[in-house]
């Protein structure tokens, strides 16, 4: 699992996405029916956007706001930002850390291919850290130790 579109092929890519003219308790509904904490934004079959719960907190301290009225068009993030699906692990860190976001939409082409979070991204790296380790144990193992002759009982001493 190097680059972003390996990522994808080990969660569900599907995208989930909403009209910038529905208003934000429809997105909201959307996100809980899918169980996820985004959702990407379409027009006209152009992604133009996204809309988080950080974006929904944020409103939601404005008195003026009102969830079922509010339109995702106007409490979205945009201009949207997003990775290309050879981006390895690296880069991808970086873009999280950089752009301070939690979710990066996956383009490949002309078109988005799925979205990772920044728990896909840590989760790749620990599983990449997990078998690094692995290889390393297997290359100095006691093996080698052992069949230097010296006798251990007697350096015990």
């Amino acid at each position: 699992m190097n680059t972003a579109e390996e990522m994808l092929k080990e969660k569900d890519a599907q995208i989930i996405s909403v009209s910038p003219d529905q208003t934000v308790m429809e997105a909201v509904q959307v996100m809980a029916k899918h169980r996820i904490g985004v959702v990407l934004v379409e027009k006209d079959g152009d992604l133009i956007g996204i809309l988080s719960e950080r974006d929904f907190l944020r409103s939601s301290a404005d008195n003026q706001f009102e969830p079922s009225r509010a339109k995702v068009g106007d409490y979205m993030s945009a201009p949207l930002k997003y990775a290309p699906h050879d981006a390895e692990l690296p880069a991808l860190q970086e873009m999280f850390l950089g752009l301070y976001v939690r979710h990066l939409p996956i383009k490949k082409g002309d078109r988005f291919i799925g979205m990772l979070s920044i728990g896909d991204v840590l989760r790749a790296d620990l599983l990449d850290k997990d078998r690094h380790i692995k290889e390393l144990k297997k290359m100095a193992s006691w093996q080698y130790y052992d069949n230097w002759g010296w006798d251990r009982k007697k350096r015990s001493k």
